[in-house]
């Protein structure tokens, strides 16, 4: 079964996407477009699980799945979906997971989504302890089930996404603003 343990932020976590950044773009893989960090080892002091999540915006997913094998030459699996509809999903490490890229076809609301929720927590540093709270509460209670960890998180994520999505295209009123902090 594999671990769900939440640890300080690490200063090293850029770094090591920086690292890892550099060894995909080495691929040239065709129709790629970007490549982002994101997810709570992106935020600067955010407690997190020690696994990095890349998300890969290209041109066409189509393209990335006749790619795959590129990305498995380095480590990375591919998932497909994995249950998110218009994703592709790939993870390096086996079950002691370090990286994950989450690839979205340039447009697709999933990076925007990422992209917004990243800089919202950079940006309120209230919601940013607020979550790393309830990141540590739920992994000490899940039993290391991955699961109850997600489904621990789901409503204050889906809360905070939505506020982010609006402050990121400006659209969150100055009154919720300061409630989100």
């Amino acid at each position: 079964m594999r671990r769900v343990d939440v640890v300080p932020y690490c200063n090293e976590w850029p770094d090591r996407f920086a690292e890892e950044a550099a060894e995909i773009r080495q691929l040239q893989l065709q129709g790629f477009r970007n490549l982002y960090h994101i997810g709570s080892t992106s935020v600067p002091g955010l407690a997190a699980k020690p696994i990095l999540d890349l998300l890969m915006e290209v041109e066409s997913l189509k393209e990335l799945d006749e790619q795959a094998h590129k990305l498995a030459f380095i480590g990375y699996e591919a998932f497909g979906e994995n249950g998110i509809a218009g994703r592709r999903y790939f993870q390096k490490g086996g079950e002691e997971r370090s990286h994950q890229i989450h690839a979205f076809a340039t447009g697709d609301p999933g990076l925007e989504r990422h992209l917004a929720f990243r800089e919202y927590l950079r940006a309120y540093p209230d919601v940013r302890a607020a979550y790393a709270s309830l990141k540590k509460q739920v992994a000490a209670e899940c039993e290391h089930d991955i699961e109850r960890y997600c489904d621990g998180k789901n409503a204050f994520i889906q809360h905070h996404e939505a506020l982010a999505l609006a402050w990121w295209t400006g659209e969150l009123p100055e009154d919720q603003e300061s409630e989100s902090a």
